[in-house]
């Protein structure tokens, strides 16, 4: 029963994961020519624009993800503990909806929104807000927008299952006891819910970390994210030792930030992974 399992994750994960390592680690001397080195992984710490894109794109992840579980928290919780019947169903589908859609194709839809002629830059136009058409992509806020909107699904899921399973004895206790809304927040529902604020935090943070789509497109040019110059070393200038210790750095990134926020949580992995 096993046997499809460590298939997948040897063939697929593993072995990827280790050939890329060991490619990270060839220098190039000649067209036909590799040895062993640490050149790429020089590189990047000596040429600043690496390691700045390295760091804006964690951090814009990091918010990222705050913002999405921000949004997402009170979303979740009218869906598990006030919708009722019916109407908890169709709400759950409303979000879960938009993702039968690519990424692409949603991120088309926020560019069609975000454009100048598009349905903002109307808007703003007729309440009088904007002389003109506005263009509202190319920069970093659409870009968070983006980002946020394609990683709610992912932190509301996991929220609403562990939300539902709160006693509900317990919310009312904690006003019986003189508590107030923010006490009973921070209190009785934050820490109930933990395991699914954690769990949708790493699953948001690592698909924000490598995302490709929605930075290129809604960022424009300017854009700098790192997976982009991790395809523009793999795919336009060929250099694949380069690539591959960008990708190695990338991951180390998101293993050290899901360890830390499990450290500081409080929280194991196999516990929010359920």
């Amino acid at each position: 029963m096993l046997t499809p399992f460590l298939l997948w994750i040897v063939l697929l994960v593993l072995l990827p994961h280790l050939q890329m390592l060991r490619v990270s680690f060839l220098v190039r001397e000649s067209w036909d020519t590799l040895a062993w080195g640490l050149e790429q992984y020089q590189n990047f710490f000596t040429e600043s624009y690496y390691w700045r894109t390295f760091v804006r794109t964690g951090v814009m992840s990091l918010f990222t993800t705050f913002l999405t579980l921000i949004i997402a928290f009170p979303i979740a919780w009218y869906i598990a503990r006030l919708a009722r019947g019916r109407s908890k169903g169709f709400l759950f589908l409303a979000c879960l909806i938009p993702f039968w859609a690519s990424e692409l194709v949603r991120t088309y839809g926020w560019m069609i929104l975000l454009r100048e002629s598009g349905l903002f830059s109307s808007w703003l136009q007729a309440l009088g807000w904007a002389d003109g058409p506005v263009e509202m992509l190319y920069n970093d806020v659409a870009v968070i927008i983006g980002l946020v909107y394609n990683g709610l699904l992912f932190m509301v899921v996991p929220l609403v299952t562990t939300l539902d399973g709160m006693d509900e004895n317990l919310v009312e206790a904690g006003y019986d006891l003189g508590g107030g809304h923010g006490t009973v927040l921070r209190e009785i529902v934050v820490p109930w819910a933990m395991p699914g604020i954690v769990s949708g935090c790493i699953v948001v943070f690592m698909l924000t970390l490598g995302s490709y789509l929605t930075p290129v497109l809604m960022g424009g040019k300017d854009s700098a994210w790192f997976t982009e110059q991790i395809f523009t070393q793999f795919i336009t200038r060929f250099n694949w030792e380069q690539g591959a210790a960008l990708g190695v750095l990338l991951l180390v990134l998101s293993s050290v930030i899901v360890w830390l926020g499990l450290k500081i949580s409080g929280q194991s992995l196999r516990k929010v992974m359920g």
